[in-house]
């Protein structure tokens, strides 16, 4: 029988591939991390992990047993409420930024309701500098949102690659001020991209704002513009710019899941489903 520590910190590497994000997300050391692995890896006779100094890689074992460590830890999870016989009740009050909720958020949040019915899951969708505010207030019990420059809350789920996006085809003219298609302020993708243009004494201007994701891909289908957007969550029939020098390098954000803590068993109960498996929340690898 593998110990399910084991297995938790197995899977928060094998999804991060990083003994780093993956020791942020449980909590511990990450030189606990690596222990666990390690006796992991002796329990079952077999590498898992590829190791360099650059990158952590799932080797054909680690890759198959993903899947079957998964199984275990939701079968266990599953007992645990069973025998535990306390049912969560109440309402919990989530916020996701709108590009999050593109993904496979709804799947997530199905699985939840369906363990824990006796909470009413009330969902608000916006932009993530918009929900930070809405969460500082009171208003929002947990928020799935881009990390905010400066802001150290919240336990990492993923991070994206951005990327100037648009039509199929479009190349801006260099000579020209760049149309920009954006969210309005207090967007954190907005501010990223504004940040890059200037350090990069690239000319622009704000050819179409919209406070929704349809608004902007429709603005961007139609030529108005480019716009900063997450390369794995790329809205149907837009794709990324060829690399230029006329455009600067965005970068990469991340998402990170911010709750009030464990004394709110409602919020912790949710944060953790959240969490628990990272990497159905998004298409997969960049």
């Amino acid at each position: 029988m593998l110990p399910p520590l084991l297995l938790r910190s197995f899977l928060a590497v094998a999804e991060t591939r990083s003994f780093t994000r993956a020791a942020q997300r449980l909590g511990l050391r990450q030189s606990t991390v690596s222990q666990h692995v390690r006796k992991l890896e002796a329990a079952v006779g077999r590498a898992l992990f590829a190791r360099d100094t650059h990158a952590v890689a799932l080797t054909p074992d680690g890759d198959a047993l993903m899947d079957f460590a998964r199984g275990v830890l939701e079968a266990n999870e599953r007992m645990e409420r069973f025998l535990a016989g306390a049912h969560l009740r109440g309402r919990i009050r989530l916020g996701a930024s709108e590009d999050f909720v593109s993904a496979r958020l709804a799947e997530v949040l199905a699985e939840f309701t369906q363990a824990h019915s006796g909470v009413d899951l009330e969902l608000t969708v916006g932009l993530s500098g918009t929900l930070y505010e809405r969460f500082d207030a009171g208003e929002l019990d947990v928020i799935v949102v881009k990390r905010r420059a400066g802001d150290p809350r919240g336990a990492f789920a993923w991070r994206e690659q951005l990327a100037w996006v648009g039509r199929p085809g479009l190349r801006p003219d260099p000579a020209q001020p760049l149309p920009l298609v954006l969210f309005p302020p207090p967007s954190i993708t907005r501010a990223l991209a504004l940040q890059a243009l200037e350090q990069a004494g690239r000319t622009w201007r704000v050819a179409c704002t919209s406070p929704s994701l349809s608004g902007l891909r429709a603005a961007a289908m139609a030529g108005l513009g480019v716009a900063p957007h997450s390369t794995r969550l790329l809205p149907p029939g837009l794709a990324p710019l060829p690399p230029s020098r006329h455009l600067p390098e965005l970068g990469q954000i991340e998402f990170v899941v911010i709750g009030p803590g464990p004394q709110h068993r409602l919020a912790s109960a949710l944060v953790t489903a959240l969490l628990r498996h990272p990497g159905r929340l998004h298409p997969g690898p960049a």
